[in-house]
């Protein structure tokens, strides 16, 4: 059984009040697989929902994304780490 929320990956942002940073998340798929019936890693098709968060309670914003294609079984080459990328410039907020 797979967990309801799971941790993926995290960064921390230092930032003053009303300031904003464009923030870029590469999150594998492989982040979405878990172990089989047969004990070995999947990633399955379907729908997950990536939120981002202040805390577990506290979600700011809500992705849905869809991974395609066929189960497949995740092996040795496997991409287990998001990686965040945090814009340098200051983004204008409306």
């Amino acid at each position: 059984v797979q967990p309801v929320q799971r941790l993926i990956g995290y960064t921390r942002l230092d930032l003053d009040p009303g300031q904003a940073r464009r923030l870029h998340v590469t999150v594998p798929a492989d982040l979405a697989s878990f172990t089989g019936r047969d004990g070995q890693r999947i990633t399955e098709p379907g729908t997950l929902e990536l939120r981002f968060a202040t805390s577990s309670t506290q979600p700011r914003l809500t992705a849905r994304v869809t991974l395609t294609g066929p189960q497949r079984h995740v092996d040795h080459t496997r991409h287990l780490h998001a990686a965040f990328v945090v814009g340098q410039e200051p983004v204008a907020r409306a």
